[in-house]
Parts: structure tokens; C-alpha cells; sequence
């Protein structure tokens, strides 16, 4: 192999095992298969160079829940919502590839697939390997799952295309891995996808789901295929992708599907029999692929012959697919210049790239996404508030299992029964990013079928995590986890006279984190590891915070102070009750505040109205009046003149362009001492909101806590929350692209078409995954979220983000339920909490600033307690870094790999010119790195880690039109191989092999 470990002291006999073991490296089948495999590129049928080439490509699009659960789905049962069942597709689908050597077929989701390959006998697995090393079985996309595009976060999508394809890697060898992408029903595309599927080595991509004015002017110009150039920092082409538009959705063309799901009548082709229509069914395809060719700027055109859950039967389809290829091509006897093929998506790329042509260039994204002129795909980025809560939360829990699995060794994995593990939070991690899981657009059940497994998973994790800190602590004692402090409930500090609370910090930076915790004494004591006095104060709990948690706790106060934790590691306080405390120091105020102000931040409030006024930055001197208020838009039941389409789990469509303001006033309470000020503000019985501004914060957050949403009026409602600045936008506004780059949008504009604008509204909102903000020459207001949300800014100075949604019709995209959420502790209407952050800063400076508190607010701190007091011998700070990484450096990935190899991910987290300090190049020394871990050999990987990186070849594609763009720069090219230079947004993905120290 042209790479490999670096400076290995071990021999090569081990060296060559602990490849194989890795998965990196595969060796040839045995006596099972014998001559050379003929996969990928080399296995693709022979076209025709003068006639149009139509690529048949058979495939199955299987939703990793949906309407039916996962389970549900791999097993084919309650067919009675949906028939599917994909063990007895993927059964059927290996008897019929058998029968003929010609048929292909392609299969996408790992995650199923994993589940049956596990079920086969050997010698069927040994078939399966034959068809995928012969090309008749190839695998595209390959990941976990096929993940949303919208509200999906960069480092939870790495992580389960990782899984996937690490999977088929280990399996397959070379000819498992996909050299496609294969999105075709997410519903828009995310620059940032785009990104990393370039980094993962991916050729092209192909997607179905387009907004219709702009499939229009694609279909005319020719542009359907592209070459989208994914990065405004990366030099091209590493986030170059060439990205193909299917003709039909991910369906075949109409009169030519033939599942049993399927109304088409099969080709008959016996001339005896009297319903003989063969030659209809020829004349109608070569007049679609004709018409399709129009389109598209090769003589190679795709069709793709499946859609959901299809092929259960395969002898349907490819019996009549092999009709059709017969008789199609016969007639070229008779003049036809149509050729018809078995194809993968990779052969027809493979086409696409030998014409040598020239492509479109696109370098902005594809959202929003409309099917028609009221129908917008953009509620979606808010429905289910609570699930896209949980998974941010989950992907948390995860980093840190996975981290602490790395820095406690082998024995964080040890408990009964295997409990003490991070696979299961992986895999439920990784199901919760398809593109009907986070993105809220599954059936109630399966929603909370997905929350059941991410609980699962961090049960599992809970274990390791505690045989993890009891390594590094010394010390064994039960650790208590308290999954429900933001509604303030914690059994254990709500009762305990005496306890302790380890804060581990996932991020390699140190953080300072404000701790809340649920007691009923009226004053305590904190003290941090080094027995140092930490100011601490007592607050009562809100009445909304009461209202909110209901039962599950009973603690009449809060327990306030600020920790500091180090970089991936942990420090411990203590914490004791005083018997004879004087009352809280914070006296609650019933009246509207003026002003409230840390060192950093100054706050003011209308007094008449109790709604904020002003915010001012005090270390720069900038000032902007802001106003802040709840309102909700009338979702359309779908009953009007414009049209029947209603709001619904999918679609954002309010009945008018002006929402109803929630009150007009707040009432209020504030609450003021050494560690923080809030004002708690009351808009409805159903709204509610505490300003918060805690000592040392340069972030005001605003924790607001909506619902059960009324709906006794019989009106579906859809609430934002507006901030209105005196900040000149001129209709521009800025959001990330799933938590990495930020991409400006414009009111009522799309880059690359001439937009007629239908829905005012929803025509204009963009996912928010972490970040949005608005800026002038003077002024930048970066609101940074705690879970993905939709928003916008519909007016000059503006930026509303949507945060609940209760609708009352369902929108016809196929869920056939209105989403309508409630549950057994609110069976009145699902209630929400959450937390913005807004940071005002200059814009030259502002990114130095949200990118940071972007990632504090996605890897928080984990807590656990344990009760009572410690042994004396108890390790009470730990970092697992020598050293803190720079500003621009963000470790992505700790996970353990095999045996003693870790994989690791470095990133540098600013955009090229964002920032005048760190958009720079940034070194770091790997064997300087962690604190517990010896790295004694070290090699580079591509993105999704199943390549070595300078193996990594991709197809080179050419632009119509170039910017003076500057030349490629190869990673890697600092003074030794341990040293490695990270260059804006540049990701590198490295192999280490590790010993503990």
C-alpha cells in the first residue's frame, strides 16, 4: 500500500494483522472466488458510442423508519400501515441477481443491510460476496442510513457514514466500497453534505428532490448535472462534487413499474395471445427516453427502476426489466439508435465523466425546497422540537462516551452483559440521523421508537462512562446521572446534605459552564478540586419551571454557580448543605427591571412592557435597541382560494403573512445576585421566557419554554420568536450549513434562478442548525441555538426563529397524521423548552466569538454526582490532553477503533477571512497530544475513514466558468510526520496506534 502507519515499532507480521483487524486494509476472497473481482468501474455493461445509452438501474428505497418503526420494517410487519418488509426484499433480490449474470442492483442503507448479513448462513454470505465482487451487488451511498440534509449536525453525519461504510469496508474489502453518494429523497441539499462527501472520496452525487422552478430552468438549460463546489475555504477541488438531478424523483418512469405495489400491466410478449404489448410498451419507453434525453447533455441518460420498499418479489421486475432491455434493443435492427443496459448509478457516472465535457458550476445550496407554488418543505426544520432536543443532547453523550472509552481503557467496557458499551448509542445515534428520524417527519409511534433507542444507547453509555471515571478517579463509588436538569429534577441533590459533582468538558478548550441544580436547603457551600471556596447562590424555581416538570420533582430552589472543567477531562466540586443558612441571597422582584449587566453585557427593558430594549456589548462600546417577542402564525388547514394545501409535519404554510403576537407585555420577575441575573417574563399561560446573564458570560441567553399550544379554537399554530434590531440588514441574513459554514441568504433571491415568490413566508426560511445572525458595518447579532430550527428574516433588521409547531391537518406528504404531539405526561399538548444564545460583537471579530459558543452549545459538559463525601485518594481534576488545542482547533473524533487504535479527528473550525486571528494555518504535534495515550504510529484516512488518504483518487471534473480560484494545497506538509497543519475548515481524519501511558 502506497500509506500506512508511520514510524510502526513493531514487526511486520503484527503490523500486517493489525491492519486486517482494523478493517483498513483487506486481503483477496479465498478459494471461494478466485479470480480477480471485476467490481466497481470494471464491472459496468458495454455502451454504445453512437446511440443514447439508457442506464436501468434497479434499486430499492428503504426509509430507516418511517411510517412503521425500524424493526417493523426489516421484519414486514403491521403491514397494515405500510406493506414492506426489507429481509425478504434483500432475500429475493440475491435469488434473482443468480439467475442472471447481467442483472444489477444497488442497496443503500447499511443499517438493514448489517441486520440481515448477520442473519445468513456462511455459504450465503459467501454468495453475496461473489455478486459484489463481480459488480452485480454494489453498494451506494453506504452509509448507516440515508441521513437528512436540514437538520442533521456535521459530526453526527460523519459519524454514522463512518459506521456504515466501515462496515461494508470490513466486509467487502475494495469492492464494498460505494464510489457514489445516493440522496434522492431528502427534502433539499446541504452545501455541507456536499463537503463531505467530496472528503469522503465519493465521485458524484445523485439526488432526487428539487425545487420545481428551478428543475424547470435546469431541464432547459441542460443543467441538471453539475459540478457543485462545496466550500468557500477548501481549494478546490477537495469539496468538489459533481452532483447529478434524477429525471423522475427515485421512481421509474410512469407505465413501467412492476412490484407487486405496482398498477403497470407486465410486457406480454407471447404473439399467440390476444393482449400481446410489446410493441406499445416499446414505442412509449423510447419516446420517454427520448424526451428525457432533451434534458440532459450526454447520449447517456438513467432511469431509476424502484421506489419505496419495492423488489420484496424481484422476479417481477426483472423479469420484465429483462424483457424490456430484449426487445428495446432489437429494435436497433430497425434504425433505433436506443441502447438499453443493467446500470449502477457509478457506471452511468462513469459514462458522464469520459464525455470530457464541461459543467455548471453551483457554489451556493439547495434549500428551500417547493414541489409546487404554495408548498414549501420548510416546517420541517422545527416539527418536533423535543426529538431534535434529544438528539443534540444524545450526539453530546456520545462524544464523551466515546472520548472516555479512549482515555479509561479497556476496562470502561467491562459490566455484565455487555452493558458497558458505546456501540449501541452509536447505532441509535446514527438511525436518529435519517432523513425521516430528526427531521420530525415520522408517524408518532416511530418518533418515539427513535427516543427509546437513544435512551437505550446512553444507559449503555452511563456504564462505561462511569467504569471510565472510576479508572481515572481512583475511586468506585456509584455515580448518579440526572437526565432532567433543565426542568430541575435530580432525586439525589435534592435530598443529599452532601455530594459531589464531576463536570466532564467533551471540547479540547476549557470552559467555564453555569451549573443549576434542584435543592431544598435555603444556603450551601461549593468548593472546587482544590478545595478553593466557589461563589454560590440560591434562587427559587420558577413557577414555569414547577408547571413544566409536574411531578417528577419537588425541589422549592435552585443551586447556582459557575465550574470550570478542562480540556477533555473533568473536575470535581463539592458541595454541602448549611443547616443554619441565611434565607437565599437573591430577593425575587415582582416588577419590571430597567437594566441587568455583567462586565461583558448590559441589558435594558421597556418598563412598560417588561420586554427587552437594548443590548449592549461593553468591551466594544457597541449598543443596538432589540426587541424580543413570541408570536404564532394560523397554519393552513388547506381550505382557501391559492390552494389545498395544508401545514403539515413537511410543509410551512401560515394563512397569513402576519402573525398574532402572543401579548403585547410581559409580566415579570427578576431575579439578581453574584452569579447571575434573570428576568423571568410570563407571555401566556402557554409562553414563557427567563433572560438570563450569568457573571462571566459574554452570551445572553434567553431560555424559553413553549406550550401545550392551544388548540380549543380549532387553529393549528406554528410560534417564533421575533428579534427586531436597528441593525441594517438590507435583506440579508446568515445561517450555517449544518453547523459548520455559513451561507448568506438574501430575501425573496436565489442565486442560481429567477425566483417567483408564492409563500412570503415560508418561501424564505432556511434550517438553522446552530447559528444565524444579521449584521451591518457596525453590528453583528448572532443568535446561536441549542437544537436545529427553521427561521428567517422576513423584515430589514429582523431574525424570527421558528420554535414550536401543533398543526391539525396532516399535509399529504405520505404520514397520514397531523402533527399534533402529546404524551402521557402532557396529554394536553407537548410542552418545549430550549435556550438561544445571542452575542453581539463587531463583524471583523464576530466569528471569534459564535464559533466557540456554537460548540459549547453542541458538546456541553456531562455531569454525574455521587453521594456523600469522597476518599481522600480521589482524583478530582484529570485532563486528557497535555495541553489545550489553539482557538481554531476542534477534536471532532476520540473513538476507539480495534484493539489499541484510535481514530482521531482534527478540525479547524474558522472559514477563510472569517476571522483575523484564527483563519489561519494551525500546526499540532500528535505525540503531544493526550496526556494518557502514547501514539506510536500514526496514519492519515479519508473523512469516513475507509481509505487511506493519499489513495483517495477521485474523478477530476471541469467547470464551465472558474473563479481565479487558487491551486489545490496538499495537507500534510509540516516539518515530521507527527506534525500536522490544519488549514481553514480543513477536517483530517488519522489511525493512531496507541499505548496507555
Amino acid at each position: 500500500m502506497a500509506a500506512g502507519w508511520q514510524q510502526l515499532a513493531v514487526a511486520p507480521l503484527f503490523f500486517l494483522l493489525l491492519l486486517l483487524l482494523s478493517g483498513v486494509l483487506t486481503l483477496p476472497l479465498g478459494g471461494e472466488n478466485k479470480r480477480t473481482p471485476t467490481c466497481g468501474y470494471e464491472s459496468c455493461h458495454a455502451t454504445k458510442p453512437n446511440m443514447l445509452n439508457v442506464h436501468l438501474v434497479p434499486h430499492t428505497h428503504d426509509d430507516v423508519g418511517w411510517l412503521k418503526t425500524v424493526d417493523q420494517y426489516f421484519y414486514g410487519d403491521r403491514n397494515d400501515i405500510q406493506h414492506a418488509g426489507v429481509q425478504y426484499i434483500l432475500d429475493s433480490v440475491v435469488d434473482q441477481l443468480l439467475k442472471n449474470p447481467d442483472r444489477r442492483f444497488i442497496y443503500v442503507e447499511t443499517a438493514f443491510f448489517y441486520r440481515w448479513w448477520k442473519r445468513q448462513s456462511s455459504g450465503e454470505q459467501q454468495t453475496v460476496k461473489q455478486l459484489v465482487n463481480e459488480g452485480r451487488l454494489e453498494f451506494v451511498n453506504g452509509g448507516w442510513c440515508m441521513s437528512d440534509e436540514a437538520t442533521t449536525h456535521y459530526s453526527a453525519v460523519v459519524d454514522q457514514m463512518t459506521m456504515g461504510l466501515r462496515f461494508l469496508n470490513e466486509t467487502f474489502g475494495p469492492c464494498g466500497r460505494p464510489r457514489v453518494a445516493w440522496h434522492i429523497d431528502p427534502f433539499g441539499h446541504a452545501r455541507e453534505h456536499a463537503s463531505m462527501f467530496a472528503q469522503m472520496g465519493y465521485d458524484g452525487f445523485f439526488f432526487g428532490r428539487l425545487d420545481y422552478q428551478d428543475r424547470t430552468r435546469r431541464m432547459l438549460a441542460q443543467e441538471q448535472e453539475l459540478l457543485w463546489r462545496a466550500s468557500d475555504s477548501l481549494a478546490p477541488p477537495m469539496a468538489d462534487l459533481f452532483t447529478g438531478i434524477l429525471p423522475n424523483g427515485y421512481n421509474p418512469p410512469e407505465g413501467f413499474c412492476w412490484d407487486q405495489s405496482c398498477d403497470d400491466p407486465p410486457i406480454r410478449d407471447d404473439p399467440d395471445l390476444e393482449d400481446y404489448n410489446v410493441d406499445d410498451v416499446v414505442m412509449r419507453f423510447l419516446a420517454i427516453a427520448k424526451s428525457q434525453a432533451t434534458a440532459y447533455k450526454t447520449n447517456h441518460i438513467i432511469m431509476t427502476m424502484g421506489s419505496d420498499f419495492q423488489y420484496e418479489n424481484a422476479n417481477l421486475w426483472y423479469k420484465n426489466l429483462d424483457k424490456l432491455i430484449r426487445y428495446v434493443n432489437a429494435r436497433q435492427g430497425n434504425g433505433s439508435r436506443v441502447n438499453v443496459v443493467y446500470s449502477t448509478p457509478s457506471c452511468y457516472l462513469q459514462e458522464l465523466h469520459r464525455a470530457n465535457l464541461t459543467w455548471a458550476l453551483k457554489t451556493d445550496d439547495f434549500f428551500p425546497y417547493a414541489d409546487s407554488a404554495h408548498d414549501f418543505w420548510t416546517g420541517y426544520f422545527t416539527s418536533r422540537p423535543a426529538l431534535k432536543r434529544y438528539e443534540r443532547v444524545s450526539n453530546s453523550h456520545l462524544q464523551t462516551c466515546n472520548q472516555l472509552e479512549v482515555l479509561g481503557g479497556p476496562v470502561s467496557r467491562n459490566g455484565p452483559f455487555g452493558e458497558g458499551n458505546s456501540q449501541t448509542m452509536k447505532k441509535a445515534m446514527a438511525v436518529a440521523q435519517h432523513h425521516d428520524a430528526v427531521s420530525g417527519t415520522e408517524k408518532q409511534h416511530v418518533a418515539n421508537d427513535y427516543a427509546r433507542r437513544l435512551a437505550d444507547g446512553w444507559r449503555h453509555c452511563q456504564v462505561l462512562v462511569s467504569n471510565s471515571l472510576a479508572a481515572l478517579t481512583g475511586s468506585s463509588a456509584k455515580r448518579i446521572y440526572c437526565d432532567n436538569l433543565n426542568i430541575s429534577v435530580c432525586p439525589l441533590t435534592e435530598s443529599s446534605k452532601k455530594f459531589s459533582v464531576s463536570v466532564y468538558n467533551p471540547l479540547a478548550r476549557p470552559v467555564t459552564w453555569p451549573v443549576r441544580l434542584p435543592v431544598n436547603g435555603t444556603a450551601y457551600t461549593v468548593s472546587d478540586a482544590k478545595g478553593q471556596p466557589v461563589d454560590c447562590q440560591v434562587v427559587p424555581v420558577s413557577r414555569a419551571t414547577r408547571e413544566v416538570r409536574k411531578n417528577r420533582g419537588f425541589a422549592i430552589n435552585e443551586l447556582v454557580f459557575q465550574v470550570q472543567a478542562p480540556p477533555l477531562g473533568f473536575s470535581t466540586y463539592s458541595v454541602s448543605l448549611l443547616q443554619d443558612g441565611p434565607p437565599p441571597a437573591a430577593a425575587t422582584k415582582h416588577r419590571a427591571p430597567t437594566a441587568i449587566q455583567n462586565k461583558f453585557l448590559r441589558v435594558t427593558f421597556d418598563p412598560d412592557t417588561g420586554l427587552l430594549s437594548s443590548l449592549s456589548n461593553l468591551e466594544t462600546g457597541q449598543s443596538i435597541s432589540l426587541t424580543q417577542n413570541f408570536y404564532w402564525y394560523n397554519a393552513s388547514d388547506g381550505n382557501n382560494s391559492e390552494s389545498d394545501q395544508p401545514s403539515g409535519a413537511y410543509i410551512f404554510r401560515p394563512n397569513s403573512s402576519t402573525p398574532f403576537v402572543i401579548s403585547q407585555r410581559a409580566k415579570t420577575e427578576t431575579v439578581q445576585n453574584s452569579v447571575v441575573q434573570e428576568v423571568r417574563q410570563w407571555f401566556a399561560p402557554w409562553v414563557s421566557q427567563v433572560v438570563r446573564l450569568y457573571s462571566d458570560s459574554r452570551a445572553l441567553e434567553l431560555e424559553w419554554t413553549v406550550g401545550p399550544l392551544p388548540i380549543d379554537d380549532s387553529l393549528g399554530k406554528e410560534v417564533i420568536t421575533r428579534l427586531d434590531t436597528s441593525i441594517k440588514t438590507c435583506e440579508m441574513f446568515y445561517t450555517d450549513s449544518n453547523g459548520r459554514e455559513v451561507l448568506q441568504r438574501k430575501k425573496d433571491f436565489r442565486p442560481t434562478w429567477n425566483l417567483k415568490q408564492s409563500e412570503p413566508i415560508a418561501g424564505n426560511y432556511y434550517p438553522i442548525n446552530s447559528r444565524a445572525f444579521i449584521k451591518d458595518d457596525k453590528d453583528q447579532l448572532t443568535v446561536v441555538t441549542d437544537r436545529s430550527q427553521g427561521g428567517g428574516s422576513i423584515h430589514n433588521g429582523s431574525l424570527e426563529i421558528m420554535l414550536h409547531r401543533r398543526l391539525l391537518y396532516d399535509d399529504v406528504r405520505g404520514v397520514a397524521e397531523p402533527l399534533n404531539e402529546t404524551s402521557a405526561i402532557f396529554p394536553e399538548g407537548l410542552v418545549v423548552r430550549g435556550r438561544l444564545l445571542l452575542s453581539l460583537e463587531r463583524p471583523p471579530a464576530a466569528a471569534d466569538a459564535h464559533r466557540p459558543l456554537a460548540q459549547e452549545a453542541v458538546l456541553q459538559p456531562l455531569l454525574t454526582f455521587v453521594d456523600g463525601g469522597l476518599s481522600p485518594d480521589t482524583r478530582l481534576e484529570f485532563s486528557g490532553l497535555q495541553a489545550a488545542l489553539p482557538p481554531a482547533v476542534h477534536l471532532l473524533t476520540l473513538t476507539q477503533w480495534d484493539g489499541d487504535s484510535v481514530l482521531l479527528r482534527l478540525e479547524h473550525q474558522f472559514q477563510s477571512r472569517e476571522s483575523r486571528v484564527n483563519s489561519q494555518p494551525v500546526t499540532v504535534n500528535l505525540q503531544k497530544l493526550f496526556s494518557t495515550l502514547e501514539v506510536i504510529g500514526v496514519s492519515e484516512m479519508n473523512l469516513s475513514a475507509n481509505q487511506w488518504k493519499d489513495e483517495m483518487i477521485r474523478f477530476a471534473w471541469t467547470p464551465q466558468t472558474d473563479s481565479e480560484a487558487p491551486p489545490p494545497k496538499a495537507s500534510g506538509d509540516a516539518s515530521s510526520t507527527w506534525e500536522v497543519t490544519l488549514r481553514p475548515m480543513e477536517i483530517r481524519t488519522f489511525l493512531l496506534r496507541v499505548a496507555l501511558r
